[in-house]
């Protein structure tokens, strides 16, 4: 199971990037692939294949029209098909002894 978390912006578009954003995050919500949007970038959740395909289809959209295009992405694998994208958390909520505000 792989986790995502990537942020991919077009360059010299302004202040505000959020009309590509929300272009970004039509395609993700599409995909079927597990997501959670955050103020600084969206976490993937899924096989390899699943969420390099819906992360190269955010590019597609933009590069359509954005003739330079920024991306931050980071990732981690871990074997097997157990959800993550809550359970880092709440392990980290345990040892805390704590809700978090997520």
């Amino acid at each position: 199971m792989v986790l995502l978390e990537f942020a991919m912006t077009p360059h010299n578009r302004g202040d505000s990037v959020s009309a590509y954003v929300a272009r970004i995050l039509d395609i993700i919500d599409r995909s079927g692939v597990t997501y959670q949007l955050t103020p600084m970038g969206t976490i993937l959740e899924g096989s390899w294949d699943d969420v390099m395909k819906v992360v190269g289809d955010c590019f597609h959209a933009l590069e359509a029209d954005c003739p330079r295009i920024g991306m931050n992405l980071k990732m981690d694998y871990r074997s097997g098909s157990t959800s993550r994208i809550k359970s880092k958390v709440e392990a980290v909520e345990t040892h805390l002894g704590r809700p978090l505000r997520t």
